[in-house]
C-alpha cells in the first residue's frame, strides 16, 4: 500500500509540472513548513526576474526525497533538514552540493489555550486529549518534536495522546481545526495569520537536534536556468530578510548553530 501511494504521488507530480512547466519555468519541491512564506519568496524572486517563473510542489521532505529519486521532474528541493538532500546528492551525483537556506525553529501551540501556560508537564493532564505531531518517519520537524518529548522525560506517557500529520503543515491543519488540543510545530506556520490569534510557546533548541534547512539543485535542474537563478536568490539578503520575518533563523545564523553549541 505504501509503495502504491509513493507511485501515485510520483505520477501526479509528473502530471502536475509537464502540465504547467515551460521553458522559463522551474519547479520547486518544498518542505510544508515553507508554506506560505515560500510563495512571498517566490513572488519576490518573479518580480526582480521578469518572464521566469517558479511553480511550487509541497509536501513532507521525506515524501518529496523518495518521489525525486524514483525520477519526479523537480529542478530544485528545498528540504526542512539536511539529510534528505545529502541523500539526493550522494544517490545522484549530478544534483548540486546541499547549501544550508536556513533553519526551522520548533514551537508548541494550541488553538484553545496559551500553549505557554501549558508547558510540557501540561501535556500530561486529562484535558490534553490528543497532541499532534508530524510523521517523525517522514517529516523532520516530527522527528524533532519526539526528541523533545524524548528530552523531557514524557514520550512514552504521552503515546496514547499522539496524533500524527503527514506533514507538519497538515499537523497544524489538526491542530487549527480542533482536531487537535495541542501541537508541536514550526514557528513559521504558527506565524501565519490565521494562528496569530494564539501565542506559542519556543521549544528550547538544546532539546533538540537542530532544524538546519538545505536545498540543492537536482540532476534535472542543471540545465535549467531558472532553476539555478532561484537557487542563487534565496540566499540573497532579500529573500533571508522574507526568512527571518517569518520564523526562521537565516543561513548565517543557522551556519553558526551547531549541536555542541546548541547543548551549552
Amino acid at each position: 500500500m505504501c509503495q502504491l501511494r509513493t507511485l501515485i504521488g510520483i505520477l501526479l507530480a509528473q502530471v502536475f509540472c509537464f502540465s504547467f512547466a515551460s521553458a522559463g519555468d522551474a519547479t520547486v519541491a518544498a518542505a510544508s513548513s515553507l508554506r506560505p512564506t515560500l510563495d512571498r519568496l517566490v513572488e519576490a524572486f518573479e518580480q526582480s526576474h521578469p518572464g521566469d517563473h517558479v511553480i511550487l510542489v509541497y509536501g513532507s521532505s521525506g515524501r518529496l526525497t523518495t518521489q525525486i529519486l524514483h525520477g519526479a521532474p523537480f529542478d530544485v528541493f528545498m528540504a526542512a533538514n539536511t539529510e534528505f538532500p545529502e541523500q539526493i546528492a550522494e544517490s545522484q551525483p549530478e544534483t548540486s552540493v546541499p547549501r544550508l537556506y536556513a533553519a526551522g525553529q520548533l514551537v508548541m501551540w494550541s488553538a484553545s489555550r496559551d500553549a505557554r501556560e501549558i508547558g510540557w508537564q501540561g501535556l500530561l493532564k486529562p484535558e490534553v486529549r490528543r497532541i499532534a505531531i508530524a510523521q517523525p518517519d517522514v517529516a523532520p520537524y516530527g522527528q524533532r518534536a519526539r526528541e523533545a518529548l524524548i528530552h523531557y522525560g514524557i514520550w512514552d506517557q504521552v503515546q496514547d495522546k499522539l496524533v500524527y500529520g503527514e506533514s507538519v503543515s497538515q499537523t497544524a491543519r489538526m491542530a487549527l481545526s480542533g482536531a487537535a488540543d495541542v501541537a508541536l510545530l514550526a514557528a513559521s506556520l504558527a506565524n501565519q495569520e490565521a494562528m496569530q490569534q494564539q501565542p506559542y510557546m519556543r521549544v528550547d533548541a538544546t532539546s533538540h537536534l537542530p532544524l538546519n534547512q538545505s536545498m540543492v539543485v537536482t540532476a534535472r535542474g542543471q540545465s535549467n536556468p531558472v532553476a539555478a537563478a532561484f537557487s542563487q536568490f534565496v540566499m540573497s539578503s532579500q529573500a533571508q530578510s522574507i526568512l527571518s520575518s517569518a520564523g526562521f533563523l537565516s543561513a548565517r545564523q543557522a551556519g553558526q548553530q551547531t549541536p555542541a553549541e546548541l547543548a551549552e
